[in-house]
């Protein structure tokens, strides 16, 4: 099964030799792909070799073949149902990117919204930067987003720093559950929420960090923790 950027590019190249017989050159791949750098083409082409989908041609300057296209491939199971949130985690391939989970039909696109710090409150995220395909066993109802974990507060709770969260929607949560608060209105952070009377209290998930306390008009919960993707280098 590919990815869905090995996907974009192994159509490309396709469509390219067939309207003038020559394979594309790399910057115009990593255009095509709006990639940051060559380096990330040339991995998507040595694993599309290695999957048997193309073939560079020896002593040839920007010689591809495409020996086979994605719907002449054998269809790879779909993911398979995990375990509630302890957490849950979507290992990606070797060097690939987040973005680049396997396309299926039990799939659902969500936003990358940004980043969130997991130690010390963030501006509030607002744009969105990436979509990431994430199979429908972490999701569930309701609408879902995902933010970049940025920091070591949560590590206790299986949260690492560079981990990518998956926050369905919500206003409210129940006492010992971990959210996306905002605080003060400006500040976005993701905590583990404690009721104590009439106050919250923000608790991270490591002893280096202090629980913050707060009024109930100070914190307003933007969603809650269902799931994670991380990445493995």
């Amino acid at each position: 099964m590919l990815t869905r950027k090995q996907h974009e590019l192994l159509m490309f190249i396709h469509e390219r030799i067939k309207e003038t017989g020559v394979s594309p050159s790399f910057d115009e791949m990593k255009e095509a792909l709006d990639l940051a750098s060559k380096s990330g083409i040339h991995r998507l082409i040595t694993a599309l070799e290695e999957r048997g989908f193309l073939r560079r041609l020896a002593h040839r300057a920007r010689a591809l073949e495409v020996v086979k296209l994605p719907q002449q491939a054998t269809a790879a199971a779909p993911p398979k149902g995990r375990a509630p949130f302890r957490p849950q985690v979507v290992e990606g391939e070797r060097g690939s990117s987040p973005g680049d989970l396997p396309i299926a039909n039990d799939v659902r696109e969500l936003p990358v919204l940004g980043r969130i710090a997991a130690g010390t409150p963030i501006e509030a995220i607002q744009h969105e930067k990436d979509r990431v395909f994430v199979p429908e066993t972490l999701l569930g109802a309701g609408e879902h987003y995902i933010l970049e974990v940025q920091g070591d507060s949560m590590i206790n709770a299986g949260i690492l720093d560079g981990d990518q969260v998956i926050i369905r929607k919500d206003s409210t949560a129940n006492s010992g559950e971990i959210v996306v608060a905002l605080v003060m209105g400006e500040e976005a952070t993701l905590k583990r929420l404690r009721k104590k009377g009439a106050s919250i209290a923000l608790e991270a998930a490591n002893p280096a960090y202090e629980t913050r306390i707060f009024g109930p008009d100070q914190v307003q919960v933007q969603g809650k923790l269902v799931g994670l993707i991380r990445r493995y280098h």
